[in-house]
């Protein structure tokens, strides 16, 4: 199966080839699997380099020409670095804009902590005109750009380097919308990202013991699908948040705005607490953050016990 990121190029070909509108710049990253569309579309492709703040400047000036700008490159540089020209450019003058990342969290677990990122959700809740969106496998990425690439304001979409590997149907994946993946009635496992492949493998292993467990998984974080999480905290009274986000501001925040006046809701969060230090395996770095399997089961029994 091909990577995510892969089908990000891919679908920059297509669309691109459609849309005389779609041009894409990049900050020194992915060349190889974009020369179909810099051959296909030569005047629509740009590398600017290692200069993160000033692609989104350019960005924004073709998007208040009418273009339909494509900023891709490595998630902390474009979020972090760059944030005051992102805050300037689209979050004050509401322009159009499709930041596309990769590397977020620890998918370059082996370059250290100056490559991982977990704050770039918690940045773009801060603005009001945004959308942001956390794909999981090749399809959602596909059906989501597709959807919203064209709306007048910010996409914020966090390509992860490894897929969840479960297969939605694509009458499931709607922007906005959250998917249960399995129903229960003794705990609500909310979870975003490629993590749902290890809040599955936790599951089996509470319905061994006994346990009903029910999994909502969410590939849009903003807008954030509200109702879902309400209706499944007023039937299971118990949350686990399962993200590789920052502790603040993301996944479990938006949870908890859902259940406001809800009472008895008993909750666990797992997400990134403090800075990651050191180098490792990707899954090192996420059991070093809490996020594994052993550790998942472990805060659900906390709840359920």
């Amino acid at each position: 199966m091909k990577k995510i990121r892969q089908q990000f190029a891919d679908l920059m070909l297509e669309v691109g080839t459609r849309d005389k509108k779609l041009v894409v710049l990049v900050g020194d990253i992915s060349h190889g699997i974009l020369q179909p569309f810099a051959k296909k579309c030569p005047t629509r492709y740009y590398n600017i380099g290692i200069c993160e703040p000033s692609i989104v400047n350019m960005a924004a000036g073709l998007s208040k020409s009418g273009l339909n700008p494509v900023v891709h490159t490595i998630a902390p540089f474009i979020t972090e670095r760059a944030c005051e020209q992102i805050k300037l450019d689209f979050g004050y003058q509401k322009q159009n804009i499709n930041l596309i990342t990769v590397g977020g969290s620890f998918d370059y677990s082996k370059l250290g902590c100056s490559h991982h990122c977990y704050t770039d959700v918690s940045l773009f809740t801060h603005f009001k005109n945004s959308s942001i969106v956390i794909p999981g496998t090749n399809e959602e990425f596909k059906i989501l750009f597709k959807k919203i690439y064209k709306q007048k304001n910010i996409k914020y979409f966090r390509i992860p380097e490894y897929s969840h590997n479960v297969n939605f149907k694509r009458s499931e994946i709607i922007f906005g919308k959250a998917i249960r993946v399995a129903q229960g009635k003794d705990l609500t496992i909310v979870v975003t990202g490629t993590q749902l492949k290890n809040a599955i493998e936790s599951r089996k292993q509470l319905l061994q013991k006994g346990y009903s467990i029910e999994i909502l998984y969410y590939h849009t974080l903003k807008p954030f699908d509200y109702k879902k999480v309400e209706n499944s905290l007023k039937k299971t009274k118990k949350l686990l948040s399962i993200e590789e986000l920052s502790a603040h501001g993301g996944l479990y925040d938006q949870c908890i705005k859902s259940v406001v006046g809800v009472g008895g809701i008993k909750t666990e969060q797992l997400a990134v607490f403090d800075f990651i230090h050191g180098y490792g395996s990707y899954e090192d770095i996420c059991k070093r953050a809490g996020l594994s399997v052993s550790n998942i089961t472990k805060k659900a029994l906390k709840l359920l016990d």
